[in-house]
This record gives structure tokens, C-alpha cells and sequence, in this order.
């Protein structure tokens, strides 16, 4: 990135080295997430700003923390650290549904069946119906699991058991 002499860097550089658009730039300025000085009409950022840039991005690349959030974590000294365990949370529920949507594409990926990825075999050994007894060895789509909204495909040691199955004995034609 150039620097000035005074260490502080043009807001072009800014965006260009941490790949962000102009505008997302003015965008967390008016929000008063970054306060970039102001030279001849240009913003430049100083050492501060840029780390403060970088975070942003950071928290804003994973899509789990909004700007109102990010401006109370950025105002809030100290207090910043109380939202942490509860930011930690929703990365892991997050990460446990990407885990079992990419399970479930690892597994529709071996399915040897012609027809549409619904009619897979594999997929449909892990999906409970309305109406059908809970499959053995745990929830699966559709189910209630303590009281929680339906979850998708089934996971745990059932979806396990299921994915170990030969390719052949899961996607036998229905």
C-alpha cells in the first residue's frame, strides 16, 4: 500500500488491498464504522484505520455480523469482548449446517440413480415423511429435535452409518 510521508494511505490503495469496492469504503463512513481524515478533498486512512478496515472485512466476509452490530462492537470499549461467546455460538450452529449440506453433497454426488437428486435413494433413506415412524438411529427430515424447528437431512450417527453404507446398497434403484 502507499503511504505518504505522514503514514497515512489514499482511500484507492485501501480498496484495492483489501479488495473492497469504493464505495463499501464511504458506505462504512457515513455508518461511522471507520473516520478516514480528509486531505484536499480525499480520504486517507491511517495505521489504526487500516486495522480497523481490516476487521470490519473480516467480520463482514463471514455475513454473521451486521453493521448496526459491528458499530456497537467498535463503540463499546472494553465491552466488546461479552459478544464474543455469543458470536463463537452462531459460527459453530453455522458451520454444523454447512457440515451436514455438504455431507448431503458428498453423498448425492455417489448416487448412481438417473432420475432428479429428490429420487436419489441415498437421500430418501434419511428423510422422514408426515404420517411414517421416525427412522432408527435418529432424527431426519422433517423431525423435531427438542422442540427445535425441522433440521434437514438427518445427521449424527445415523447420517454416518448411512454415508459408510456401500454405494451400490444406498442407491439400489427404488
Amino acid at each position: 500500500m502507499g503511504s505518504g510521508n505522514d503514514g497515512l494511505t489514499p482511500i484507492r490503495d485501501v480498496a484495492d488491498h483489501f479488495g473492497l469496492p469504493l464505495s463499501t469504503l464511504h458506505y462504512w463512513e457515513r455508518r461511522e464504522l471507520v473516520a478516514p481524515t480528509r486531505r484536499a478533498g480525499q480520504r486517507w486512512y491511517d495505521t489504526e484505520q487500516l486495522y480497523r478496515v481490516a476487521l470490519i472485512k473480516q467480520w463482514r466476509t463471514t455475513g454473521l455480523i451486521g453493521v448496526e452490530h459491528i458499530a456497537e462492537m467498535l463503540t463499546d470499549g472494553p465491552d466488546w469482548r461479552e459478544a464474543v461467546p455469543e458470536l463463537i455460538a452462531e459460527c459453530e450452529r453455522r458451520r454444523a449446517e454447512l457440515d451436514e449440506a455438504l455431507d448431503y453433497l458428498n453423498r448425492l454426488r455417489g448416487c448412481r440413480y438417473e432420475g432428479g437428486p429428490e429420487r436419489c435413494p441415498g437421500f430418501r433413506a434419511l428423510v422422514s415423511l408426515p404420517g411414517q415412524d421416525a427412522r432408527p438411529g435418529g432424527g431426519a427430515v422433517g423431525d423435531r429435535v427438542d422442540g427445535q424447528e425441522p433440521r434437514g437431512i438427518r445427521s449424527g450417527a445415523a447420517a454416518a452409518a448411512t454415508a459408510r453404507q456401500p454405494a451400490d446398497t444406498a442407491n439400489a434403484a427404488v
